[in-house]
């Protein structure tokens, strides 16, 4: 569905838009591939890299909806991947947060109004479901956004979509390539939060290969959820140097001892498809009426039971110290 298409990737010098383009200039012919960032050192480098006649390098920022609405023009599919993600960080800065992730939502969503792009689908993370530090507040009012967006649509094309997953194996900030540098550099033990803590995993290419496929599946409006595994952080640090001591130094600003991405609040809106789930939208859409039982491929999924929640402790599905150090090697860190 990508050939001959404009796709537009905001944030897109980041892990995400890297792998993203990589695996678009593989399998698809897509007439237009922009990448929208506001770092040139960024651009100049991934332009070096993916040089291809249908790049285009737009700088701009998602604060800037001027600019942006500028960028999509004739653009047909667009990922929102640009954020402030880095926990602490955001809770030191609360106010320059709110205005990547919040209102440099809206602004795609006004932009891709504007432009009538015919689907968008935005990022999310397991941090934004039932959130504790304001990285997560902020991707949840981005979320609630975006599923809004399809409601006062009107007659307007666009639908908007959310794929939410964990913790992004070898991504820019991931504690992955944080253990391995520490690791290169002779350290002598490493740095645990806490002994209990739990993440949900996924490669890169997993979850650029996911939010692909939801371009296909998507109606406008859902939360879609890989089912992925969870590992424990002591279980990562020791496959990754299994002769090293560690060291507790305790949870962070705004950090869980694990991750939730469908609270049993959401159960009720919650449908299971073969490899993933789908939160339905909280509100009902007065322009259209979708069976979010049935996705836009017509595969049936089915309803979860009350009280249902998927969250890193929880999850039947584990992956092993031997699992893990393949997809890390299998993994092109950006």
């Amino acid at each position: 569905m990508f050939n001959g298409k404009n796709i537009l990737i905001t944030g897109g010098t980041g892990s995400f838009g890297k792998t993203y383009t990589k695996i678009l200039l593989q399998n698809y012919k897509p007439n237009k591939i922009i990448i929208y960032s506001r770092d040139e050192l960024k651009q100049f480098e991934m332009a070096n890299i993916f040089n291809d006649s249908c790049m285009r390098y737009f700088i701009g920022d998602v604060r800037d909806k001027e600019r942006l609405s500028t960028a999509m023009r004739g653009v047909d599919f667009v990922i929102h991947a640009a954020a402030m993600k880095h926990v602490p960080v955001a809770e030191y800065n609360p106010m320059e947060c709110i205005k990547t992730n919040i209102h440099g939502a809206q602004n795609v969503i006004d932009a891709c109004f504007e432009n009538q792009v015919e689907k968008c689908i935005a990022l999310s993370t397991d941090k934004a479901c039932n959130p504790v530090n304001l990285y997560g507040a902020t991707k949840l009012a981005s979320d609630k956004l975006f599923v809004a967006a399809n409601n006062i649509a009107g007659n307007n094309q666009t639908r908007f979509s959310v794929a939410r997953y964990g913790n992004v194996v070898g991504s820019r900030g991931s504690v992955v390539p944080f253990f391995k540098k520490l690791i290169k550099e002779g350290a002598k033990e490493l740095p645990i939060t806490d002994t209990r803590m739990t993440r949900f995993w996924i490669s890169l290419e997993d979850g650029v290969k996911f939010v692909l496929s939801n371009f296909e599946k998507m109606h406008g409006g859902e939360i879609f959820i890989p089912k992925i595994p969870s590992m424990k952080i002591t279980d990562l640090a020791h496959a990754l140097a299994p002769n090293l001591k560690h060291k507790i130094i305790g949870i962070r600003a705004g950090e869980k001892l694990h991750e939730i991405m469908i609270s049993s609040d959401d159960s009720h809106l919650t449908y299971e498809f073969d490899d993933y789930y789908a939160i339905s939208p909280s509100i009902k859409f007065t322009n259209t009426h979708n069976d979010f039982s049935i996705n836009a491929l017509n595969q049936k999924g089915k309803k979860v039971k009350d009280g249902f929640s998927y969250s890193s402790d929880n999850n039947p599905n584990w992956v092993s110290e031997k699992e893990l150090l393949n997809i890390i090697s299998h993994t092109e860190e950006f």
